[in-house]
């Protein structure tokens, strides 16, 4: 369903969580979900993929992961401060000690000129004061490019928090 090469990082996340006696959560915005969908598209997954929340809404990241309404008032859905507060949020809020967040301004409309279409900000938590930040922009790759290239970029991220252990 999804390109091998993809895959092949999704299976090298859960291979080096399995190695490392990590569980994994998601907390997705502009990728609705598919970086969860990489992972359990993976027969055996559930031995390290505890869930995924998609809080395509303000309303979902502030419910289901705690991020606070006057952190996405102050700096906006898409930002640094709150793609961490969605890897943080994520951990604290499932059985997972590994977590993944994206947010971004996937297009075609949406963007403006501080958040253009194709900002992304990615952060990857791996307990307190272990949070790692990516500010993407990758221009206007359309919808499906922008979100197949956060999806590459998640998965690596990953590969990197768990390079730390």
């Amino acid at each position: 369903m999804l390109p091998d090469d993809l895959t092949g990082l999704a299976e090298d996340v859960l291979q080096r969580c399995r190695e490392r006696g990590h569980m994994l959560a998601t907390a997705e915005s502009c990728t609705g979900g598919l970086i969860v969908g990489c992972l359990t598209e993976i027969a055996g997954s559930s031995d390290v993929v505890d869930r995924g929340f998609v809080t395509y809404s303000n309303a979902a990241k502030n419910q289901m992961l705690g991020v606070p309404m006057s952190l996405i008032e102050e700096h906006g859905a898409v930002s640094e401060p709150v793609a961490r507060a969605m890897a943080e949020g994520a951990i604290v809020h499932s059985d997972a000690d590994l977590s993944i967040a994206v947010t971004g301004v996937a297009g075609p409309g949406g963007g403006s000129p501080d958040k253009p279409v194709g900002l992304v900000h990615l952060a990857s938590a791996a307990g307190v004061g272990q949070t790692l930040h990516q500010r993407m922009t990758y221009g206007d790759l359309g919808r499906d490019g922008i979100r197949r290239e956060t999806l590459r970029d998640a998965l690596e991220m990953l590969l990197r928090q768990l390079a730390k252990d």
